[in-house]
């Protein structure tokens, strides 16, 4: 919490001496974005960055093997930005394929500022803009930024998938605010073109299942910048929510393996004791009536969780769904959630995302 509230005031900071530069001649930004058949999500997406007020910016498409509809939409969507530019691939070797696409999406982009966000986002007006700004201070090389996900229905699934999101990004800010970054939602994340150089580029960042989270971790290892996490209303971006327990099982399990298995020693240290932890304090729940001395161990997994969400109510109130007393029962939840998630990993359990098997377990970390 303490680095939250550091990373809160470092970006209320960050926005008001980005006023002093208002007027002068901004970078130029290039907004990156990977599109795997993705007809039937991206209209939204075209349609909010078709808004944006920066005025520097290029668009940056890698059409990964596409075979519904989505070149069309992009077509359409260059013929009326000539800054477009649509890069199409054959064929994707992988290891990882989205990283495999950002990085020749990089290569063809030619801004010193470069901003990732995916097909299935909607971005605010502000967003390319007020990104750039908060990136004024020429130390900063990396900046990561709230992603939320749209409530698609009532009841308890669709609502903890928004909450869940900004309980993670809680985390991954603390992380930041404490000088031990080791991630970002790689959907609302901008670098330094010249702080990627310095670690070899994007094709140098260790194969992961979560590449955005491996990216942040190796610039904060390498110390070669300084890495900044945002928390104003002007670059909320908002994804679509899985329509599943079974998809989003597979999509956050990837995501906990991939701070299990990080392939930076910092990153697997600290996400493999803060997993450890909250596991163990709900483990010792069933235990409670033959070791009530235990009874410390889940207190404060659940006072931690409250701090949580008094955090993800407070400067991100206004991304999340209004559900008022309920998210006590998301609070309550999510540890219990975590450590299942957790048992699944340590168990090796692989999962299907994007149509790929995923073992969570990057090369370097086996």
């Amino acid at each position: 919490m303490a680095g939250v509230f550091l990373e809160w005031l470092k970006d209320r900071r960050a926005c008001r001496l980005a006023s002093d530069v208002l007027g002068q001649t901004m970078p130029k930004v290039s907004v990156v974005i990977p599109v795997h058949n993705e007809a039937a999500r991206i209209e939204g997406l075209l349609q909010s960055l078709a808004l944006q007020d920066y005025g520097s910016v290029e668009f940056i498409f890698i059409d990964d093997r596409s075979t519904d509809s989505s070149p069309d939409l992009l077509q359409a969507f260059a013929e009326k930005r000539p800054e477009t530019r649509i890069i199409r691939l054959e064929e994707n070797p992988g290891p990882n394929h989205k990283q495999y696409a950002l990085g020749r999406g990089i290569s063809a982009s030619s801004g010193s500022l470069l901003l990732f966000t995916d097909a299935d986002c909607e971005v605010p007006p502000s967003w390319v803009s007020s990104m750039a700004l908060r990136m004024a201070d020429e130390k900063v090389g990396a900046l990561i930024a709230p992603v939320f996900k749209k409530r698609a229905g009532p009841g308890f699934f669709h609502l903890y998938q928004c909450y869940d999101h900004i309980v993670r990004y809680i985390y991954l800010a603390g992380a930041v605010g404490l000088g031990a970054g080791g991630g970002g939602f790689g959907n609302n994340l901008m670098l330094r073109r010249e702080s990627l150089e310095k670690i070899g580029g994007y094709d140098a960042v260790p194969p992961s299942p979560t590449e955005d989270a491996a990216l942040v971790s190796e610039l904060r290892a390498r110390k070669v910048c300084k890495i900044r996490a945002a928390a104003g209303a002007d670059v909320f971006v908002k994804t679509g929510a899985e329509n599943s327990w079974k998809d989003f099982i597979s999509q956050t399990l990837r995501w906990n393996n991939g701070g299990v298995f990080s392939p930076d020693v910092g990153t697997r240290i600290n996400f493999n004791l803060l997993m450890l932890v909250i596991s163990t304090g709900i483990l010792a729940i069933p235990l409670l009536p033959f070791f009530p001395g235990l009874w410390p161990m889940p207190l404060g997994v659940f006072i931690v969780m409250l701090m949580n969400t008094a955090a993800a109510l407070g400067p991100f109130r206004s991304g999340l769904p209004r559900a008022g007393a309920a998210y006590i029962i998301q609070l309550l939840f999510t540890p219990v959630y975590f450590t299942f998630l957790t048992i699944l990993g340590y168990c090796r359990v692989k999962v299907k995302w994007k149509g790929s098997a995923v073992s969570g377990i990057s090369h370097r970390a086996r």
